[in-house]
């Protein structure tokens, strides 16, 4: 599954992803665009959420989950956030390609 974060500037980012501990990891002030394709456990919701900094200005979030986009949202203005959230799907088919 990806993540994709777009706009200008940098953004706090916060995202689902296969950790030893299980929480989300964090990135403070990551430059922008930002992607990242991540492993997401089971029983866990793909999430990732953005804050933009005092500067403000406009980011948005984008979810895909097996080429298939899921759920994009728009952050703006100072400290703006947004959260995009998807479900994973159901086992992959082994015939699948």
């Amino acid at each position: 599954m990806t993540y994709e974060v777009t706009g200008e500037g940098t953004a706090d980012i916060t995202y689902q992803a296969r950790s030893a501990s299980g929480e989300a990891v964090v990135v403070k002030a990551a430059a922008l665009p930002w992607r990242k394709t991540v492993d997401v456990p089971l029983g866990k919701e793909p999430t990732v959420s953005i804050v933009l900094g005092e500067k403000g200005g406009q980011a948005r979030c984008a979810l895909t989950i097996r080429g298939r986009h899921v759920q994009s949202a728009t952050a703006t203005g100072t400290f703006g956030r947004a959260t995009c959230a998807g479900s994973l799907p159901g086992r992959a088919d082994p015939t699948e390609s």
